[in-house]
C-alpha cells in the first residue's frame, strides 16, 4: 500500500466480505498511515460507486469475487486473495509511523437529508479515545471473547474489530447468514463462549424473548445501541440473566459512543436513560439560543470533546451548520456537535432521550434521513411529491412508509421499489407506498405528517392465487400472523407486503418449528414468495409426501419416543451445564385460610392427567435421549 502511495490523509476503499481478510485489510491501511472507507458489499452498486468517487480513493482493497463490479471506475485494486503471493513477497519490516493523533483514520458514510450520503471524518485521536474508554469501562481483558457482527458500513463495527485485537482477546467472525438468523446467532454465542456482544434493541428483544439469549452461559455483557432501548425488554433480560446490560448512545459524528448507562435490575424508570458522557466527552442540553436549560427541561443535545469528528467530507457548509463553536470549554477552536436529539438532564446527572427535533429516524439500528429517500423519489418521472415517515402502527414493528402524489400517469409501485433498490440499501426502502391525491397540509401550508393516513399493508394489484397444498397453506398462515394481514397469495413477495429482516428471522423460526427444516435468511431474499418457500420446504423434506407428513399423529405410548427439536436443545444444555437446571423456576405462594389438602392434591393430579408432558420423563437409551 505504501508503494501505491498510501499515507496520511490518503483514503483507501475497503470492500471485503466478513472474513479474516477484512481484519487484515483494516490493519494494513492504518499501518500504512492511510484512512479507510468501508464499502459494504451488500450495498447497491450505484451507492458504492458514489462513495468511492466522492472520496477520490486512490486504492481499493477487495477480493477477486468482488473486483468485477469496480472495473469501470479505473481504480487501482489490491485483491487480498488473488494477489496473496505478490503481497507475501514484500518487505516484512514495520514502516515508520506516519499518522498522528489528528490524522484521518476512517470516513463512514451516513444517510443525508439532501438526497446523497455524507461522509463523516474520524481522526485517530477520537478512535483511540473510544478504544481506551471501552476496554477500561467494561473491564475487558484477554480472557473475553467478542463477536463481530455489525456490518462494516456502521461505526459500531469499528470497536468490535479493534477492541479484541488491542486486548489480545479472541475475535469471533460469523457468516452473514448467522447474523441474519437469530437461531444461528444464538448458537454462535453458545458455541464460541462469547462474553461480550453488541445488539440493536430490536434484535436484542427477539433474541431475548424467542431464542434464549439469557441461556448463553458465558455471556457477561450485552451492549445495546443504535435506537431507543425499551424498558420492558431490558428488564425481561435482566430478570433471567446474570449478565450486565448497557445502553449506549452516540452519533457517528462523535466516534461510536458518547454516553452510556448500565441498566439496573428491578428498575422503576419509565425510560432507559442514555446516561453520562464517556471519557473526555462533554454533553450539554441547550435551548434554541444555545443556552443551558435547567434540570428536567427538554432541549437539544450538544456533544464536545476528543470524540468529535473533523466534519463531513467535502461538505464545508454542512460541517459549519452541525459543528458549531463551543462557548463553554474555554479552549480556542473547540467545537460542539448539534445532534438534533431532544433530551433532558435528570436530577441524578444522567440524560434521558426524548426523541428527534427533526425528521431523522432510527430503524433497526440504522440512521436514516427520510429526506434522502424523498429526494430520490422526487427524481422519478411518475412522482410529483413524496413524503417518507417512520410509522409504528403495531407495537414493536416500525416501518418506513412513503406517501406519494403522482403526475398524470399511474404510479407503478413495483417500478418505484426497483428504482430505489438500485441506489439505497434494503433498510432504507419503504415497506409501503401510499398514493394520495394531495398531501395533507397544516394551516400555515406545511405538510401535516400527523394527518397522513394509516397504510393498508399488503395491498397489491391483480388477483391473489390461494394456497394450493398443505405446505403453502401453513406458510400463508405464518405470513398472515407476522404481517398482520387477512390474506396473502402464493405469488406475493414477503418484503413487498411489509416484511423486513427482523420479521424474516421470526418467519424462519416459525417455519423451523412447524416443519423441522432449516432455511436461511438469504434463501428468503432469493425466494421471497410462498410458492418458492413452499418448494424449498418440500425439497428439504427429502421428497416425502408432504400432505401425509404434515398432520400431527399420536404415536403408541408403549415404548420410548424421540425428543422434539426443542427438547433436544434443552437436554443438551442440561448435560452441558452439569445439571444446573436453569429452566427450573421455583416460586412460593401464600395460601390465605385453611388449606384443603385433598382438593389441592386432586387439582394437581387432574393437571398431570390432562397434560402428558407433566408425566413424561427424559431417559437415556444407549446414550441417546428418549421420552418415556
Amino acid at each position: 500500500l505504501i508503494e501505491l502511495g498510501v499515507g496520511p490523509e490518503v483514503l483507501v476503499g475497503l470492500c471485503l466480505e466478513r472474513s479474516v481478510a477484512l481484519v487484515v485489510g483494516l490493519l494494513a491501511i492504518l499501518k500504512a498511515g492511510g484512512a479507510y472507507v468501508p464499502l459494504d458489499p451488500g450495498y447497491p452498486g450505484e451507492r458504492l460507486a458514489f462513495m468511492l468517487e466522492d472520496t477520490g480513493a486512490r486504492v481499493l482493497v477487495t477480493q477477486q469475487s468482488l473486483v468485477a463490479q469496480w472495473a469501470d471506475l479505473g481504480k487501482c485494486a489490491v485483491c487480498l486473495d488473488a494477489d496473496r503471493r505478490e503481497i507475501a513477497a514484500r518487505s516484512f519490516v514495520n514502516p515508520a509511523r506516519a499518522a498522528t493523533a489528528d490524522s484521518l483514520a476512517y470516513v463512514i458514510y451516513t444517510s443525508g437529508s439532501t438526497g446523497r450520503p455524507k461522509g463523516v471524518m474520524i481522526a485517530h485521536r477520537a478512535l483511540v479515545n473510544h478504544m481506551v474508554w471501552i476496554c477500561r469501562a467494561l473491564a475487558l481483558d484477554e480472557s473475553d471473547v467478542l463477536l463481530q457482527k455489525t456490518p462494516i458500513s456502521a461505526d459500531a463495527a469499528v470497536w468490535e474489530f479493534f477492541a479484541p485485537l488491542l486486548l489480545g482477546a479472541p475475535l469471533v467472525l460469523t457468516s452473514d447468514d448467522a447474523i441474519r438468523d437469530p437461531v444461528q446467532l444464538a448458537a454462535a454465542l453458545q458455541k464460541h463462549g462469547v462474553t461480550t456482544v453488541q445488539l440493536v434493541p430490536s434484535l436484542f428483544r427477539v433474541l431475548t424473548h424467542e431464542h434464549g439469549l439469557a441461556d448463553c452461559a458465558a455471556l457477561k455483557r450485552v451492549l445495546c445501541g443504535g435506537e431507543a432501548l425499551p424498558t420492558d425488554a431490558a428488564q425481561d433480560f435482566l430478570a433471567s440473566s446474570p449478565a450486565h446490560l448497557y445502553n449506549l448512545y452516540g452519533p457517528t459524528e462523535s466516534c461510536i459512543d458518547s454516553l452510556w448507562w448500565r441498566c439496573h435490575r428491578n428498575g422503576d424508570r419509565a425510560r432507559v436513560p442514555i446516561g453520562r458522557p464517556i471519557a473526555n466527552t462533554r454533553a450539554y442540553v441547550l435551548d434554541e439560543h444555545r443556552q443551558p436549560v435547567p434540570v428536567g427541561v427538554a432541549g437539544e443535545l450538544y456533544l464536545g470533546g476528543d470524540g468529535l469528528a473533523r466534519g463531513y467530507w467535502k461538505r464545508p457548509e454542512l460541517t459549519a451548520e452541525r459543528f458549531v463553536p463551543d462557548p463553554f470549554s474555554g479552549r480556542a477552536g473547540a467545537r460542539l456537535y448539534r445532534t438534533g436529539d431532544r433530551v433532558r438532564y435528570l436530577a441524578d446527572g444522567n440524560i434521558e432521550y426524548l426523541g428527534r427535533l427533526d425528521h431523522q429516524v432510527k430503524l433497526r439500528g440504522y440512521r436514516i434521513e427520510p429526506g434522502e429517500i424523498e429526494a430520490l423519489l422526487g427524481e422519478l418521472p411518475a412522482v410529483r411529491e413524496a413524503v417518507v415517515v417512520l410509522r409504528e402502527d403495531t407495537a414493536g414493528d416500525a416501518r418506513l412508509v412513503a406517501y406519494l402524489v403522482g403526475r398524470d400517469q399511474t404510479i407503478d409501485v413495483a417500478a418505484l421499489r426497483a428504482a430505489l433498490g438500485r441506489t439505497l440499501p434494503e433498510t432504507m426502502i419503504p415497506t409501503a407506498f401510499v398514493v394520495l391525491a394531495a398531501l395533507p397540509l397544516t394551516p400555515n401550508g406545511k405538510i401535516d405528517r400527523r394527518a397522513l393516513p394509516v397504510p393498508e399493508y399488503g395491498q397489491r394489484a391483480g388477483v391473489r392465487v390461494p394456497a394450493r397444498n398443505p405446505v403453502e397453506e401453513a406458510v400463508a398462515g405464518v405470513w398472515c400472523e407476522l404481517l398482520k394481514l387477512r390474506e396473502v397469495g402464493v405469488h406475493d413477495n414477503f418484503f413487498e407486503l411489509g416484511g423486513h429482516s427482523l420479521l424474516a428471522m421470526r418467519l424462519l423460526s416459525s417455519l423451523r418449528a412447524l416443519f423441522g427444516v432449516e432455511l436461511s435468511v438469504r434463501s428468503l431474499f432469493e425466494a421471497p414468495t410462498i410458492a418458492e418457500v413452499g418448494e424449498r420446504i418440500c425439497t428439504a423434506l427429502a421428497g416425502e409426501d408432504v400432505a401425509r407428513a404434515l398432520p400431527i399423529t399420536a404415536l403408541a405410548r408403549g415404548a420410548t419416543l424421540p425428543l422434539s427439536f426443542a427438547q433436544q436443545r434443552l437436554w443438551f444444555l442440561e448435560r452441558w451445564t452439569g445439571g444446573a437446571a436453569p429452566y427450573n423456576i421455583g416460586r412460593g405462594y401464600w395460601v390465605d385460610g385453611p388449606l384443603q389438602v385433598a382438593r389441592l392434591q386432586a387439582a394437581l393430579a387432574g393437571l398431570v392427567s390432562r397434560h402428558e408432558t407433566l408425566r413424561t420423563a427424559l431417559v437415556e437409551v444407549h446414550g441417546e435421549p428418549r421420552q418415556q
